[in-house]
């Protein structure tokens, strides 16, 4: 299928915060194409709710790119060895995956040139996050240098510009933005360590912040917990 208005690629993980991502270029009236990652990580199915979201919002190609990240070990998300933490802590923390959304805006970057997008949507955010360093203003604005350095459409003034609309939402109003541009979150997994079938934990990072916004927002959790 051949695009008719101007395009976008969104990282599509399959959670709450791509999922809502996702419809924010649709209402923006972007043509959108999704791509995902399978890197090692613990929860696969992950992937099965990017590709049911791919499917609900009529991307033009849904991409999933295997990738070996988790050789390289350093992280819970990919290495069994190292445990999922239960309790929040300060600092950084071990689900961290090191350079994860560099490694994934590059590939989005470089279908970008390819598909002659004008924009790639990236579901980063600063406040309700597990404080990982590659979802910073900070880091996107760098980033974002580095597009308009590196690529032919930046030499020749056709800016690729990295979206990031929900960087200082709060979960809750994430949430309750995906809920007014008709995101079905029973669709989507945000589980460190989801079963197969995309049940969650209940108990990791990701579980508590996904829960909590469900609360503070006021709506029902659809998860299905274990």
């Amino acid at each position: 299928m051949m695009p008719k208005k101007n395009i976008a690629i969104v990282l599509l993980s399959g959670g709450v915060d791509s999922a809502t991502c996702l419809a924010i270029a649709k209402s923006d009236g972007l043509d959108c194409f999704a791509l995902s990652f399978d890197y090692g990580q613990r929860s696969r199915s992950e992937l099965n709710a990017a590709k049911k979201l791919a499917e609900s919002y009529e991307v033009l190609e849904h991409k999933i790119i295997h990738l070996d990240i988790g050789q390289l070990g350093g992280s819970a998300l990919t290495d069994l060895s190292i445990e999922i933490p239960k309790e929040e802590a300060a600092g950084i923390p071990p689900t961290y995956v090191p350079a994860r959304n560099t490694v994934f805006i590059s590939y989005a970057l470089a279908w970008a040139e390819v598909k002659k997008a004008s924009a790639i949507y990236i579901g980063v955010n600063a406040v309700d996050y597990s404080g990982y360093p590659d979802c910073r203003p900070e880091y996107i604005k760098a980033v974002q240098d580095v597009v308009n350095l590196a690529t032919k459409a930046g030499v020749e003034g056709k800016q690729i510009k990295l979206e990031t609309p929900l960087i200082n939402y709060t979960k809750a109003q994430i949430i309750e933005k995906g809920t007014q541009l008709g995101v079905n979150f029973a669709d989507t997994v945000s589980c460190y360590q989801a079963d197969f079938d995309g049940s969650a934990c209940g108990k990791c990072d990701s579980c508590r912040l996904r829960r909590n916004g469900f609360l503070d927002a006021s709506l029902e959790d659809m998860t299905t917990y274990k």
